[in-house]
């Protein structure tokens, strides 16, 4: 299974002062999907609006963004990518963006709410 994952929608999922340090929950957020990753056996893609300045590296997952940052330009990545990928019937999408989740499951794809997705990384 392939897991894609919008970056910035699990964010914001808990009003935990992210917003504050954006840059700073980005790399959280990484991390928690990286520790995911490895005990679950999963491939994960976490896609960003744009670049985390400075850059955010993994060995465990793929962190990516839009090739152009601005609004919803990390919907339109996701949706490029599964329709894109020949088994877009092994992705999950990782959102709470409705228009997206249609999106993804009219090209193939399953759609898991962030909160929900974000409670399994990141119990509370």
């Amino acid at each position: 299974m392939r897991w894609i994952v919008d970056g910035m929608n699990v964010i914001g999922t808990r009003p935990d002062g992210w917003w504050r340090d954006r840059h700073a929950a980005m790399v959280r957020l990484v991390g928690q999907l990286e520790r995911w990753a490895a005990s679950a056996g999963e491939e994960v893609t976490v896609v960003f609006e744009k670049p985390p300045s400075p850059p955010i590296r993994s060995s465990v997952i793929e962190v990516t963004h839009a090739p152009r940052p601005k609004p919803n330009s990390a919907d339109d990545e996701i949706v490029r990518s599964i329709r894109a990928d020949p088994d877009p019937q092994d992705i999950r999408i990782v959102t709470s963006d409705r228009l997206l989740a249609d999106q993804a499951r009219a090209a193939g794809a399953a759609v898991i709410a962030a909160e929900e997705f974000r409670n399994e990384i990141d119990p509370r």
